[in-house]
């Protein structure tokens, strides 16, 4: 540990000699990374959540739950405005999270320079599709992060920087804010539970979809500046099954793509309200569809038929099948490439393909103790999985020199999650994800442990009383673009759209 202290001694030195009054790795720890940019690209993958009826053994969690509620006192007491409420937060968070802290330090310390391994596929450079800026603007991607260790791996200091980045990036923001509440107009309706949350590419407009059979597209600006009691969509769109997932194409703004109860995927046309085109070969539920970034024709699912179907959206049928042993919970294509795809399944692992060769996967992901319920890309060859073992997982494909992975970068803990499927969502190395405790948690990839959460009220929207929140969760999350804001909705059909700060 002196050492260490030295090391970073030296680090400071080196910096005061280079100019300034102040040195840099300071003003680093004491206001933290610059601001992400605000690019309005959507992440456009946000799967719905479902509540899944499957059996399994409850994980206690009696020592994180006790931290929730010294967290919940801590969160609703008061504590002075300005920048000294936020020296107080962060300095609870450190304290609270100090074991993990410690941890994930000694664990940092210890980890070799990872070897670049075998290219599992060769990524094209993204062309002028939308969500391009989220692969060029993700300045704190992991692989960004491995490339400076080995630039660095001459130097003592070099995983230093790599800790002290992520720790930085932890701290820097203070809470997460509610901007805007989303009133909707048929609260009479008991039926709504959002499945699925999705911005369009610019982020000017998010969707909505779930068990009340509509997908309804709201104007971002217009929720976010116009107080009205009532909030109405600019477009509505009715399916005849309840909804699963829905995806904005990042390339062809007018399209969404859905998935149904009953084994159906649709494509909309959103400024026609009006579908586009229908596939109907899957036999069972689906419950996840995503949009290829570099490819915006190509659309895959993934069905409780343990398939995975992969359609042009200008072909009638599906181009391509992946046929499994276990229900497929979530499809991912990566940012820059449409020639590979990850899926989660209930049998607990994450298969990665290289769609021009289907029978069988470049790398299986080992390490998940449930059904892995959610995946997204945050770099080309980085993934982050969701579980409902209360766990999410950190992977670098790039490391994987065999066909199985079985040593996640990190693990996330902290929310609770045993049943329902509760949304996942990146943006700029923050990973948000809801709970089964009505709660949204934010991560950095960094750290293992909570960076923000934040609680729903537990008020009926429509009498605005009081109600128990026991039985309610989050049900989906999804981040606008590389910007602060995120969109979160539970169970009730509470939606929020909520800003770190």
């Amino acid at each position: 540990m002196s050492s260490d202290i030295e090391e970073v001694s030296k680090l400071q030195a080196a910096l005061r000699v280079k100019g300034g009054s102040r040195s840099e790795l300071n003003s680093t720890l004491s206001s933290g990374p610059p601001m992400m940019n605000t690019t309005d690209d959507d992440d456009s993958s946000s799967s719905g959540s479902r509540k899944r009826l499957r059996k399994g053994i409850y994980i206690d969690n009696t020592e994180e739950s006790e931290d929730h509620a010294h967290a919940d006192e801590h969160q609703n007491s008061e504590v002075p405005d300005g920048n000294q409420g936020s020296v107080l937060s962060k300095s609870y968070r450190l304290m609270k999270n100090f074991r993990k802290l410690e941890s994930s330090y000694f664990l940092t310390r210890r980890r070799p320079i990872k070897p670049t391994g075998r290219t599992l596929i060769g990524h094209s450079p993204v062309s002028s599709y939308g969500r391009r800026s989220i692969a060029l603007t993700e300045r704190s991607s992991v692989s960004n992060l491995s490339s400076k260790e080995r630039y660095n791996d001459h130097r003592p200091s070099g995983w230093i920087n790599t800790f002290l980045e992520g720790f930085c990036k932890y701290l820097y923001f203070s809470k997460l804010k509610v901007k805007a509440d989303l009133k909707q107009g048929d609260l009479l309706n008991s039926s709504n539970l959002v499945c699925s949350l999705s911005f369009d590419r610019d982020g000017k407009f998010f969707a909505t979809a779930g068990v009340n059979k509509k997908i309804k597209v709201f104007e971002y600006s217009s929720i976010l500046n116009e107080d009205r009691d009532i909030h109405y969509p600019v477009v509505e769109m009715a399916s005849r099954s309840k909804l699963s997932s829905i995806c904005w194409n990042g390339y062809i703004e007018s399209q969404i793509a859905s998935s149904n109860f009953e084994g159906v995927v649709q494509v909309w046309d959103v400024t026609r309200s009006q579908i586009f085109t229908e596939m109907k070969e899957h036999e069972r539920y689906v419950w996840s569809v995503d949009f290829s970034v570099a490819d915006p024709t190509m659309l895959a699912s993934g069905s409780d038929d343990g398939s995975v179907k992969l359609w042009n959206i200008n072909q009638g049928g599906s181009v391509g099948t992946i046929k499994t042993k276990a229900n497929v919970c979530c499809v991912q294509f990566p940012l820059d490439s449409g020639h590979s795809l990850a899926f989660g399944s209930a049998d607990h692992r994450i298969y990665y393909y290289d769609l021009r060769n289907l029978k069988m996967p470049l790398c299986t992901l080992v390490g998940h103790n449930k059904t892995v319920s959610y995946i997204k890309f945050i770099d080309s060859t980085t993934l982050v999985s969701a579980s409902t073992d209360n766990t999410l997982k950190l992977w670098d494909l790039s490391t994987c020199t065999s066909r199985v992975l079985d040593c996640p970068l990190q693990s996330f803990t902290g929310h609770l999650n045993v049943k329902n499927f509760v949304g996942l969502s990146v943006c700029d190395g923050y990973i948000a994800t809801g709970s089964e405790t009505n709660e949204v948690f934010v991560y950095h990839k960094s750290l293992p442990m909570p960076a923000l959460s934040f609680k729903f009220n537990n008020t009926d929207p429509l009498s605005r009383n009081e109600v128990d929140d026991r039985a309610q969760f989050i049900s989906s999350v999804c981040c606008r673009g590389q910007s602060s804001t995120l969109v979160a909705a539970n169970s009730m059909g509470n939606i929020k759209l909520l800003e770190m700060v």
